[in-house]
């Protein structure tokens, strides 16, 4: 099973932003909620559209596609057109380290 992958500094997200990282081959969206660190698959389960690229407000992230919401904490589908949710993988600190596991 891989270790988890550095993803960025934690200065290089400030609260309320966003980062596209790919952690061995998949593309994912590191979000950062005040000081708490989340990670998604950047893939609308709706029809696949660019998640990091949508709105963050809060916990909860809007694909720019279709609207469709989720929470970042869980991966819930929130809003039509989504039903399902979107993968999650967990996020962990390490001093000034952001990494993400993928196979959790």
């Amino acid at each position: 099973m891989p270790g988890p992958v550095k993803v960025a500094a934690r200065a290089d997200i400030p609260p309320g932003g966003k980062l596209l990282a790919e952690v061995d081959g998949r593309a994912i969206a590191v979000l950062r909620v005040g000081d708490d660190f989340y990670a998604i698959d950047d893939v609308c389960t709706h029809d696949g559209g660019p998640l990091a690229e949508g709105e963050l407000r809060g916990c909860e992230i809007r694909c720019p596609r279709h609207g469709a919401r989720f929470d970042v904490r869980d991966g819930r589908a929130l809003s039509f057109p989504a039903v399902e949710p979107v993968p999650t993988h967990r996020v962990e600190i390490r001093g000034d380290d952001v990494l993400v596991h993928v196979d959790d």
